[in-house]
């Protein structure tokens, strides 16, 4: 399976233009199954639809959770179909096979008040406040991703029409919207601290560390956990969890879903209705406590 393995994440890689990530993901797939068909002394022709049910059903006995035997099972899917279509097999083995449901993990969120507590407790007469209040400003108005934050520089962001260029998963790009609170404190920033962080090696980074070099996700995470322990907030809280408040709280406001999924950068909407299902938690929690019979 070398060969096939190889030339399936150059198409991944090159040709669908997927992240690190993903590859090393779907290799990993990959190895497991040369590894089991090995081990039966088989080769990639011998797999049926039964050989690949067996394969799942090892993976599944060996304690891989519903969620990660789903991910596998798509893996193959998609390896399989490739491989038909450029006829390496006379026919798709995996096509029939059925990926099992994820356990549903609903995403953690804030509530708006604590979010509004949490950016007002940041004092920018302080040292760094101006830059770490236009970060969290920037997470809940624009729903950012981590890397998207780190890798945001000042020539994708267009002041006048309240946008951001992002190159998201995948080298993908994708324009955000900007809020006006968040490009206040953009602006903000811009004018009254990040020039006296610029040093000679600095770039066109937005977010600057104080040796003047773009701020690493690692340092983003402290700074958005040290600000939130300020605030008071006991909850753990992490850029992504800014990232789902985001999603949520349009969700409450009325926001359509389709709208919500363009501006997280989700190719699948499937990715996004995990949203309607805390939306619905939420209803079902507020039911049950006011209802006379709930």
């Amino acid at each position: 399976m070398e060969k096939e393995s190889d030339g399936f994440i150059r198409f991944l890689a090159t040709e669908k233009g997927l992240s690190e990530a993903y590859q090393w993901s779907v290799r990993q797939t990959l190895d497991s199954l040369a590894a089991w068909l090995n081990a039966r002394g088989g080769t990639l022709r011998d797999l049926g639809t039964d050989e690949l049910s067996s394969f799942l059903s090892k993976r599944k006995s060996d304690g891989l959770n519903a969620a990660s035997l789903r991910i596998t099972t798509v893996h193959l899917k998609v390896f399989f179909r490739w491989l038909a279509q450029r006829q390496h097999l006379e026919m798709d083995p995996a096509e029939p096979l059925i990926a099992p449901r994820g356990d549903l993990h609903l995403p953690e969120t804030l509530h708006a008040s604590q979010l509004t507590g949490l950016l007002e407790s940041i004092d920018v007469t302080q040292p760094l406040g101006r830059r770490d209040l236009a970060i969290l400003e920037l997470f809940y108005s624009s729903g950012l991703r981590l890397s998207e934050l780190c890798k945001t520089r000042l020539e994708m962001i267009d002041f006048d029409g309240g946008f951001i260029r992002l190159i998201g998963k995948g080298g993908k790009v994708r324009i955000v919207r900007v809020g006006t609170k968040a490009r206040a404190a953009i602006e903000d920033y811009l004018r009254n601290e990040r020039n006296g962080l610029v040093s000679k090696k600095t770039q066109s980074h937005l977010f600057l560390s104080v040796r003047g070099g773009p701020l690493s996700p690692d340092r983003v995470r402290q700074i958005v956990k040290e600000r939130a322990a300020q605030a008071g907030i006991e909850q753990n809280v992490y850029p992504h969890l800014l990232r789902h408040s985001f999603a949520t709280h349009l969700l409450e406001g009325g926001a359509d879903l389709r709208v919500i999924q363009e501006l997280l950068g989700h190719a699948d909407i499937s990715t996004t209705q995990i949203y309607t299902h805390v939306d619905r938690a939420r209803l079902k929690a507020v039911h049950q406590k006011f209802h006379p019979r709930g």
